[in-house]
């Protein structure tokens, strides 16, 4: 039995030695991956760099691990171009981890050294591409694997300085896709920081639109070869369907334009994140900001276009500016608020303030859903358009509650506060607005469409 036992030990032994002796002349050998080396994250289809943002992240590239076929330790170059050929590569960034952010500042700097500007005035495009590829290395020195190029739109919204608050233009809009034709005032617009340029966010409906000054007749334009230039022609209205735009008008040549436009609230702090329409930010023009008073519930919140998703901004930092990052919802207690949006900077405020409502049968029975919201877009002035009532009546209350509740008992179209004030309202579609500034009391208009 001991024999037996040498005997085993001696062959374990001598196999013990002719292993280690095959692991020296083993020579591993990296190979390129296979399937090469790609971003892994969603890229948006432009990116809006805006200064005062500079410290928020503008893009977190990210990847899977580059496969050599051996076990390795493997360093990450982000390289971006000027050129996009990458002959003038240059390293943002190095890690052994799989990402790697670009600031809002960074990518500002590489746009302008590419000759993107934003300067007022300047002729320099604002608009372009940067490039980026990802370069990938076997230890430090080893030889290296490279990404595709990916291209990233950016945008440098021009710096405006207005100098002071905006004004009332004297042109508006009339039509059946407004006001039937002249049945109230017609929508406003306003200057800008462009001599002769002109702007109008309305809600129209279905129907037709033409432009006038002073809300006369005479001189009224149109566009008869729908070729975006107005003219005088007969029968030159301007086919409009409903929703939210923005209108633009330079008097210098008469050419026009009529975008779709909105900027509102969506989010489980408001409408379940888009189960109803969002709510709309009302333009003002003492400020150039758009604003919306409205009831949050708990919960959270994004800004967003067009009430649609791609573009929508939240508060990643939480500080009171918005962003396209990654889980950037705002959080939001129940209460009553009016939120403040200034697309120039994309700042934005959300403060605790009283809130005037429509309630009713002609609106939600009397309280059994959210009163429809009116917005303080300047200082007394009070406002709201696609408002659809129903045949009964209705009154304006505070914060959805009854105290301090208004009616109009004289029929004078003067809100006051007497016994059996109710307001009687046919159904339609409204535009609605008060006036508290007026000397002769709060005075509103219930404009039908």
């Amino acid at each position: 039995m001991k024999n037996i036992k040498l005997l085993s030990l001696l062959i374990i032994a001598l196999i013990s030695f002719n292993s280690c002796d095959q692991e020296d002349d083993l020579v591993f050998v990296a190979q390129p991956p296979a399937d090469g080396i790609t971003f892994s994250n969603m890229f948006l289809e432009e990116y809006v760099l805006i200064p005062s943002a500079a410290n928020n992240i503008g893009e977190r590239f990210t990847w899977r691990n580059a496969d050599f076929g051996v076990p390795t330790n493997t360093t990450y170059e982000l390289e971006n171009s000027i050129l996009g050929d990458f002959t003038d590569a240059t390293t943002l960034g190095t890690t052994m981890e799989n990402d790697l952010a670009v600031t809002i500042g960074k990518m500002l700097s590489l746009a302008k050294e590419s000759g993107l500007d934003n300067d007022p005035g300047t002729e320099a495009p604002n608009t372009g591409k940067l490039y980026f590829r990802l370069k990938a290395t076997i230890g430090i020195d080893g030889l290296p694997t490279y990404s595709e190029p990916q291209e990233l739109t950016v945008v440098l919204p021009e710096a405006v300085d207005t100098g002071g608050a905006y004004e009332v233009a004297s042109w508006g809009i009339v039509g059946s896709g407004y006001n039937n034709w002249g049945g109230f005032a017609d929508a406003k617009f306003y200057t800008t920081d462009t001599d002769g340029v002109i702007v109008s966010y309305v809600n129209l409906i279905d129907g037709d639109i033409k432009f006038r000054e002073n809300n006369a007749w005479g001189g009224d334009l149109g566009d008869a070869n729908l070729d975006g230039v107005l003219d005088s022609d007969p029968d030159n209205n301007i086919a409009v369907t409903a929703g939210d735009y923005k209108v633009t008008i330079n008097t210098n040549d008469n050419s026009y334009t009529i975008e779709e436009f909105s900027w509102g609230i969506v989010g489980s702090g408001y409408n379940n994140w888009g189960e109803t329409p969002d709510a709309k930010l009302y333009y003002d023009y003492t400020t150039d900001t758009f604003k919306v008073g409205l009831k949050l519930l708990d919960g959270e919140i994004k800004f967003r276009m067009n009430n649609a998703w791609g573009g929508d901004l939240g508060d990643a930092n939480q500080d009171g500016v918005l962003d396209a990052d990654p889980d950037n919802n705002i959080a939001t207690t129940e209460g009553h608020y009016l939120i403040t949006l200034d697309l120039k900077d994309n700042s934005y405020s959300i403060e605790p303030a009283t809130v005037l409502g429509l309630v009713g049968s002609g609106y939600n029975n009397w309280g059994e859903t959210a009163d429809a919201s009116l917005t303080e877009i300047q200082p007394g002035v009070w406002f709201a358009d696609n408002i659809t009532l129903l045949d009964g009546e209705i009154k304006v209350r505070p914060n959805n509650k009854w105290e301090n509740d208004y009616g109009d008992a004289n029929g004078d179209n003067i809100l006051d506060q007497d016994a059996d004030n109710n307001i009687a309202v046919e159904a339609g579609n409204y535009v609605i607005s008060i006036d508290f500034n007026d000397p002769s009391g709060p005075v509103y208009a219930f404009d039908k469409r």
